[in-house]
């Protein structure tokens, strides 16, 4: 009974005492405010990553475009996102006076970029080879093929796995506290400097953490379960 007592005690303290709840659902919205813009960007530049890769692997004129591509993925899924998050922080947008949280969103859309990029080519490549032929057969340009046919068919296929990107993005924005920003972490850790209890807020937070993921994957999986019907239709 004592050790319950106690663990309410320190809940009390880290999450309702002062209202600090509020700072904790307002520092988790700055979290979900993070994700959704950064995995917007970050689908838009991985789809003009990978047409340009599937530009590149189809056309030789198109290779340079390839070379870029790869390079720009591989930089980026070869760097701590940590890193590139400081980089663009302290050397690009902190002189220019750009708010830290447009760092964030920038830092997570670029590197989200390069892991959707890698999914939308294997979609597009899931898709067979005879649908692009059949469009040209049509008298429609590769680019109109492209747009019309093969990308609704290989955004049908990756759908799920650019949710499973977006529930990733969201647990490793928790470094964003590092420029300053008051995501659900930073606060966490501002409650155990004024509290002395590090642990407790932490839980909290790894915990608000969970409950999102756990819906996330749960809705995630029921969209995969009505593709699955509609496939058998």
């Amino acid at each position: 009974m004592s050790w319950f007592v106690e663990v309410w005690e320190q809940f009390y303290t880290a999450f309702l005492e002062k209202d600090r709840y509020l700072a904790f659902l307002k520092g988790f919205g700055t979290t979900l405010e993070v994700s959704f813009f950064a995995v917007i960007l970050g689908v838009a530049l991985g789809v003009i990553l990978a047409i340009a890769k599937y530009m590149a692997a189809n056309h030789k004129g198109c290779r340079p475009l390839g070379w870029i591509a790869n390079i720009y993925i591989t930089i980026i899924r070869g760097t701590p996102v940590y890193v590139q998050m400081l980089i663009i922080y302290y050397l690009i947008l902190t002189a220019r006076g750009i708010p830290a949280i447009i760092s964030g969103v920038l830092c997570f859309g670029i590197n989200s970029s390069a892991y959707v990029a890698e999914i939308i080519r294997a979609g597009i490549e899931a898709v067979d080879r005879g649908q692009m032929e059949a469009g040209r057969s049509l008298g429609l340009s590769e680019m109109r093929t492209m747009k019309s046919i093969i990308m609704p068919q290989a955004v049908r296929n990756i759908l799920p796995a650019l949710g499973n990107e977006f529930i990733v993005l969201i647990k490793e924005t928790a470094v964003i506290g590092g420029i300053t920003v008051l995501d659900v972490t930073k606060v966490a850790m501002n409650v155990g400097n004024s509290n002395y209890d590090y642990l407790t807020p932490l839980l909290i937070a790894a915990l608000m953490y969970l409950v999102v993921v756990i819906i996330l994957t749960k809705l995630l999986s029921m969209f995969e379960r009505r593709l699955a019907k509609s496939d058998r239709r």
